[in-house]
């Protein structure tokens, strides 16, 4: 597995909406705003609408703690080649299977779960810190944070931070906001946002060969990749991806790994 003294790659020291290397600007999207998931019953999971990652007019604005500087040396992101794989919306089934295959490869990787789905498989969480996998808040219900109040939102993200740290031992580094999407007020509860900035789409095309054709063709170094462990067709795309990646020279690492010490405590 990548070696836990990785130095994390050159960024701004203020960023507060991450989403790779600062000299790879995320992806833009023609797609409106996700609309909000429906209401649902509590501990129910809408299925997700797909979305894309909508950045805040003025990220330094928005309500994110700033990352603070590493004393560590600073790492080239053109020169280190590392890659962060992410998954959303799991824990699942399929996820041991994605354990599985990352431990195979010595890679890493960021989960981002959802509250409900780490209650039922609290053994996986513990699995995925043990192997050196870090984990990342996605709300309970997969709703726009967006559009939520500020009350409702808090209660999201805190009760899923909660439920991590029950079944894994420890709270989540950050937020994945469903669809990328939050406002200037929309509540963190401490923790900085992550975004992506390579969208292969697998929650659409569920095609293994299309998956890995735009996860590779959206490579870079500091690229943050984004797929989901809920689909069949991205855990069989994962081993093929993994070596062509790492037979393209990338050391494939968590987000904190990639970017470096964040500011806030662990929620």
């Amino acid at each position: 597995m990548p070696s836990s003294r990785l130095t994390p790659c050159l960024l701004l020291p203020l960023l507060t909406v991450l989403s790779g290397c600062i000299s790879h600007p995320p992806a833009t999207s023609s797609n409106a705003l996700a609309r909000p998931a429906s209401a649902t019953q509590d501990g129910a999971i809408p299925a997700p609408r797909p979305g894309a990652p909508i950045r805040a007019t003025s990220p330094a604005t928005v309500g994110t703690p700033a990352r603070v500087a590493s004393p560590a040396p600073r790492t080239d992101c053109h020169k280190a080649r590392y890659i962060a794989l992410t998954f959303d919306d799991g824990p699942g089934p399929l996820t041991a299977g994605i354990l599985d295959a990352l431990k195979a490869a010595k890679a890493h990787a960021t989960f981002f779960v959802m509250g409900p789905r780490v209650q039922a498989h609290p053994a996986i969480m513990r699995r995925a810190r043990e192997l050196g996998m870090e984990i990342g808040n996605h709300s309970w219900t997969h709703a726009d944070l967006a559009r939520m109040g500020q009350a409702p939102a808090t209660r999201e993200l805190t009760r899923t931070s909660n439920a991590i740290r029950r079944a894994s031992g420890q709270g989540p580094f950050s937020v994945r906001p469903p669809y990328g999407s939050f406002v200037q007020a929309t509540p963190h509860t401490g923790l900085p946002f992550v975004l992506w900035d390579v969208d292969t789409e697998d929650w659409k095309n569920h095609s293994s060969a299309v998956t890995t054709q735009r996860a590779l063709a959206g490579a870079h170094p500091g690229a943050i990749i984004l797929m989901h462990d809920i689909h069949p067709s991205t855990a069989r795309a994962l081993p093929g991806l993994l070596k062509a990646l790492q037979g393209r020279g990338y050391t494939l690492v968590t987000v904190p790994e990639l970017l470096g010490p964040m500011s806030a405590k662990k929620a």
